[in-house]
């Protein structure tokens, strides 16, 4: 019986490809494409519908609750570098926080995407995918998941009124996956 010889050469080479495969499943995780996740969070600050609370004859009810959630700006995602539907609404809840919610949401999932609040215009086709993080962005944290309606809170120094659109951005490949641009309303 024969005995095959494996040279330092052959041995290089194997260990090369092992590591270079096992590298790149860990920076594309193409597994994600095929994973979905749905979050279905309510807005904050909106209560279920219940039955009213009764007054007593002669007496006036006063609103004594603060206001609900406003809606300041809202907007329609388009796709980027891949397939993406769904709403964007820029709230005031009713301490005077704010949310940016994304309702509907159907995107493809990646690695290391986030929700960005952006002073960019936002762009059909190629034209707008790596151009959010040219200008003023304020990261709201990962997305929670690439289907359903999620809310993302602003931070306390972020002032809203300063930024025009939302993108889900993959931070890894710094391309948008889909924006929208807010319209104020």
């Amino acid at each position: 019986m024969g005995r095959v010889r494996v040279g330092p050469l052959a041995i290089g080479v194997l260990v090369a490809v092992v590591v270079g495969v096992g590298a790149g499943l860990y920076w594309f995780q193409p597994w994600k494409l095929w994973q979905d996740e749905t979050v279905t969070e309510a807005l904050p600050g909106v209560e279920e519908p219940s039955r009213a609370p009764e007054t007593k004859p002669g007496t006036s009810s006063s609103p004594s609750a603060p206001p609900g959630p406003v809606t300041l700006a809202s907007g329609e995602l388009i796709s980027h570098e891949h397939t993406t539907s769904g709403t964007v609404k820029l709230v005031r809840l009713a301490d005077g926080s704010h949310v940016v919610r994304l309702e509907s949401l159907d995107t493809s999932n990646g690695p290391d995407l986030r929700v960005w609040l952006t002073d960019a215009p936002v762009k059909q086709g190629r034209a707008g995918w790596h151009l959010f993080d040219d200008g003023k962005y304020a990261s709201l944290g990962k997305l929670k998941g690439n289907k359903g309606s999620q809310n993302y809170a602003l931070p306390e120094d972020v002032d809203p009124s300063r930024y025009s659109s939302v993108s889900i951005w993959c931070d890894r490949f710094d391309v948008s996956f889909g924006a929208a641009e807010l319209i104020r309303g």
